[in-house]
Formats: structure tokens, C-alpha cells, sequence
């Protein structure tokens, strides 16, 4: 193992436990739902139909798809750190995965969302650091989270 990675793995073992970003606070439009439902192929009423949405579910609006939430959330932390400094010697971060994903409350068109990342796990794996953050996506003015995940990441040296 290189003493670069060693060294990654020591600092960000440090921060396990920590808060790493919060995003500023983003708004799903209906727009953004329309095309993630052309991008999906899923056009479902409660998404996509306005004068239904507000007519029969239980929501009262159209809401955005759950995996458009997923989506949102990879952007969100981002959005905060993306000139953030990365760790000597990392040359790039890579999407790995989720551990596990919740929608414990919709996303109703109009709602502004932002997402917090803790950092909760670290791990030397094939060379690279692989780490799980949970990821919480709140909706303004709600006590709920809209969506909870474990989100891996792994970091080449």
C-alpha cells in the first residue's frame, strides 16, 4: 500500500462522523419533472398531469419521481464542494453505488430541497479509499426527509 493512500486514509478516517457539505437550497420544478420523465420513460399522472395531480392525489400536486430525487441528491453536496480541495494524490472520485435508499416523504412540485452528507464510513479497497456517506435530502419548511441514502464513493490515488 502506498504511503499516499495511507496517508488519505489517516485523514479521512479523522472525519468519520463529520458533517462534509450542505447544499444550498434547490427547487424541483415542474420542467425539471417533465423531462426527467422523458429522460425515464416514466410519464405516470401523478408526476406529468398537472390538472389530474391536483384533481385526485393525495398529494394535491403533481410530485417528482423518487429516482429524480436520487438524482438531484448526486448534485447537491456536489454543488456545495466542487472547488473543494481534494486529498494529495487523488487523481479523481468515482460514483460506486448505494448501500441502501429511502423515500420517507414526496417531493410536490414547487418544493426546495437541499441535502446534508455525513461521513460514516472509510475503507481501503483495491488500492482505493472507499467511503459511505449518508445522505439526508430535506424539503424546505418540512421535519420529514424526503429521501435517505447511503451513498459510496471511492477515491483513486
Amino acid at each position: 500500500m502506498s504511503s499516499v493512500l495511507e496517508t488519505a486514509y489517516e485523514q479521512m478516517q479523522g472525519r468519520v462522523g463529520e458533517q462534509t457539505s450542505r447544499s444550498e437550497w434547490f427547487e424541483v420544478t415542474q420542467d425539471r419533472i417533465n423531462d426527467y420523465a422523458d429522460v425515464s420513460m416514466d410519464h405516470q399522472w401523478i408526476h406529468v398531469d398537472v390538472d389530474r395531480a391536483n384533481k385526485e392525489s393525495p398529494f394535491g400536486a403533481p410530485i417528482a419521481h423518487g429516482n429524480l430525487t436520487l438524482a438531484i441528491m448526486g448534485h447537491l453536496p456536489m454543488a456545495s464542494v466542487a472547488e473543494g480541495p481534494k486529498l494529495e494524490g487523488q487523481k479523481l472520485g468515482i460514483n460506486y453505488g448505494f448501500d441502501r435508499i429511502r423515500f420517507p416523504s414526496p417531493v410536490p412540485v414547487g418544493t426546495k430541497v437541499r441535502a446534508t452528507s455525513t461521513l460514516k464510513r472509510v475503507e481501503i479497497k483495491g488500492g482505493m479509499l472507499e467511503t459511505m456517506n449518508e445522505v439526508v435530502v430535506e424539503a424546505q419548511g418540512t421535519d420529514k426527509p424526503v429521501c435517505v441514502a447511503e451513498s459510496l464513493g471511492r477515491m483513486v490515488f
